[in-house]
């Protein structure tokens, strides 16, 4: 079986944008302002060399909520893949959940398995690439991540992003760290533990 570590995009990956309307920081909402964080290539190739299987977990709600487009939102997706793409770390699936259960947009608003704290997209990818969960981790920055994975069976670690510490707190992750950086280095140590993987 296959090992996978999924991954939360805004705030792990991308920077957050301040949101002068909500005064939040939220992802972003044009691709100009799509930015990567420190050491993202870096730590996406680590864990290529370690041959994890790589997926995106994110939430992208805002259309849903009336904040911006349902095309602004398609394109920063694909530059956010070409992005990792043009330095070969291109992830194995990027799955993205549109809903929310307070939308106002009526084809958007709903209840759904998709939106995290559910964990359709885990389980999806669990199916498809012959994936071992309890050798898996998430790497988010919120609550909602943290109880995804959790609720999934597989190893957390939560990003302490000052940006989202308002969302954070009420989760209990196997490890904390500062940056995306830092989580693979957990990630790496526990391996050579040869704790969490078997050869």
């Amino acid at each position: 079986m296959n090992q996978g570590v999924f991954l939360d995009r805004d705030g792990v990956l991308t920077k957050l944008v301040f949101n002068s309307e909500s005064e939040d920081y939220e992802a972003p909402h044009f691709v100009q302002d799509l930015e990567l964080m420190d050491d993202v290539i870096y730590s996406l190739d680590k864990l290529k060399k370690m041959k994890f299987k790589l997926f995106l977990i994110s939430n992208q709600p805002d259309y849903a909520k009336g904040k911006t487009t349902l095309l602004n939102i398609k394109k920063i997706e694909n530059k956010f893949k070409i992005m990792l793409e043009e330095k070969n770390v291109g992830l194995d699936e990027y799955y993205y959940c549109y809903h929310h259960p307070k939308g106002v947009i009526p084809e958007y608003t709903l209840k759904c398995y998709c939106r995290k704290p559910g964990i359709l997209f885990l389980e999806k990818a669990k199916v498809k690439y012959n994936l071992d969960l309890k050798k898996a981790w998430f790497i988010g920055d919120r609550d909602i991540d943290i109880f995804c994975g959790a609720k999934a069976g597989v190893k957390t670690i939560l990003i302490e992003n000052p940006l989202s510490k308002d969302k954070q707190g009420n989760s209990i992750p196997d490890f904390v760290v500062q940056n995306i950086k830092e989580a693979v280095k957990t990630i790496e140590f526990e391996n050579k533990k040869g704790i969490q993987y078997e050869y």
